[in-house]
């Protein structure tokens, strides 16, 4: 009995487990052929095995990035001091008056600490912080460097606020705002928290900083325009980027876009994507000893109105610009409100290193509809002998673009033929079924083949910048012509022989000034 009870119990047991296994065999998991379970399992190895390769790899650069930062020269005091600039809550509730205070407060303390940390072999005459130096702002009567204001001869006819780019400072935005003033606007142009000063500053201030002084400063716009005046918002790269964002949160929220005409000179609007992961490059810098991997650039600082070296936060803060128009951007356009922003005149370069010229025209104005916008791009010098050297993937889009019916107007500039170096405006209208052409009066100098994201604010006299000699007794950059053997300087050659001024820029003030007018 003992072993029969025994069998029955195990047989019972059997029929169990049995039955387990077939409600297993019926689930939809196991239903599946053995190849899919198979694949499944394998492809699951490699994503881990992914995964682990990409980190690996991400802490083989990080490592190899703090060992690079040790070597060469040490940060300056130019780099490792910050100055003490307004939070972005202070600089909203501010006006101008008083972040003009608090900006000259700043420059006077910066001033004192650089002159205290300097050594004395920073004291030479291409260190812009030295006073006596062929760079210092002092050099050109006025700093440029600060805020400033150019007030007309006369009653007001409108405002205009003007806001310079990246690394830069309001004086790229002078030569413009003295046509504003000129024809009876007055012209804000505010310094960017963080410019103007030392590369330090671009560690600490961002993008938050950046659109509460815009914000600040179109407040001070609309108290001088009052209810009748025009007001017209400028900017160039970065500070394009900045006022563009800014009239499109204003409409987003259902407020009026608070400006007759936008106005853009290589706007910010797409940057290279390693931009999005430049923070990585930074890592290293937690600790002190590798403090120089926060910088991309550490370059000597020669240039009396920008500064040459570049910190890492910099270009993360330019991409998150970038990336805060393209959601403003779809945010507009899932509300169909587009059609409330004012006209844009946007004047690009067709090849342009840290902006995509063709994203301005597919990423914005392809976007805008029929409001009176227009593009204007600055094309290559396509001279018979230089021609076919160019790449044919960066400056072959800009003729097709042109035979294309567009809601918005579209003019290339370029030469008027291979065998002549004559400019001429070729113009498709908004909505025109042909191309109108006429000549601007102006050429190609022999010596250039495009422009550059640097050279648009800027004419070809221009006392810093320019290519005509200045009688001001300064380093002009733009007509330093340097020859020797390679990797010898410290700086690259490529900085050296950028374009700086603008060849057009006579027919780029006539098209804004025109827009002034009407």
């Amino acid at each position: 009995m003992h072993r029969h009870g025994s069998f029955a119990r195990a047989c019972a047991t059997m029929r169990r487990n049995r039955g387990k296994e077939l409600l297993m065999a019926t689930t939809p998991k196991d239903r599946r052929p053995r190849w899919i379970a198979w694949l499944a399992q394998r492809l699951g190895t490699v994503a881990w095995k992914l995964i682990t390769f990409v980190l690996f790899a991400l802490v083989i650069a990080v490592v190899a990035r703090a060992c690079m930062s040790t070597q060469g020269t040490p940060l300056q005091p130019w780099h490792t001091l910050v100055p003490d600039e307004l939070d972005a809550t202070t600089i909203e509730r501010s006006d101008w008056r008083g972040y003009v205070a608090a900006e000259s407060r700043m420059f006077d303390v910066m001033q004192r600490r650089l002159q205290r940390e300097m050594a004395p072999q920073d004291r030479t005459p291409l260190n812009r912080y030295y006073a006596g130096s062929l760079t210092s702002p002092a050099m050109f009567g006025r700093d440029w460097n600060r805020s400033y204001v150019l007030e007309p001869a006369g009653a007001p006819r409108g405002v205009a606020v003007l806001l310079h780019g990246l690394t830069d400072s309001p004086y790229s935005m002078r030569s413009l705002a003295q046509l504003y003033q000129a024809h009876g606007y007055v012209a804000l142009v505010p310094r960017m928290p963080g410019h103007g000063t030392v590369p330090g500053g671009l560690t600490r201030e961002g993008r938050k900083e950046w659109n509460a002084a815009v914000t600040m400063a179109v407040a001070e716009a609309h108290r001088r325009a009052g209810a009748s005046l025009p007001v017209h918002l400028v900017g160039y790269s970065n500070g394009a980027a900045l006022a563009l964002l800014h009239v499109m949160r204003r409409i987003e929220h259902g407020e009026p876009a608070g400006v007759t005409r936008l106005v853009l000179l290589s706007p910010m609007i797409e940057v290279n994507r390693f931009a999005r992961y430049a923070g990585l490059a930074g890592l290293p810098a937690i600790f002190g000893r590798y403090a120089k991997s926060a910088w991309l650039d550490l370059l000597p600082e020669y240039n009396a109105f920008k500064y040459n070296s570049f910190p890492v936060r910099a270009a993360r803060e330019s991409y998150l610009v970038t990336d805060d128009v393209h959601t403003a951007l779809e945010t507009l356009s899932r509300q169909q409100r587009l059609g409330r922003m004012p006209p844009v005149v946007a004047f690009q370069s067709v090849v342009d290193g840290p902006v995509s010229a063709r994203g301005v025209m597919t990423q914005l104005f392809d976007r805008l509809g029929p409001h009176g916008s227009e593009l204007v791009l600055f094309d290559v010098n396509r001279n018979r002998i230089i021609a076919p050297m160019f790449r044919d993937a960066a400056t072959g889009w800009p003729g097709p673009a042109l035979q294309q019916r567009r809601d918005y107007a579209l003019t290339l500039v370029g030469a008027s033929s291979p065998e002549d170096p004559a400019a001429v405006a070729r113009t498709r209208a908004a909505g025109a079924d042909t191309i109108a052409t006429q000549a601007i009066g102006l050429s190609y100098p022999d010596d250039v083949y495009s422009l550059s994201h640097i050279a648009m604010p800027f004419a070809p006299d221009d006392a810093l910048y320019g290519r005509v000699p200045s009688q001001r007794g300064v380093l002009q950059l733009g007509a330093i012509a340097v020859r020797g053997e390679r990797n010898t300087l410290i700086v690259t050659q490529d900085s050296l022989s950028r374009l700086s001024y603008n060849p057009f820029h006579a027919y780029m003030l006539a098209r804004i000034e025109a827009g002034i007018e009407r």
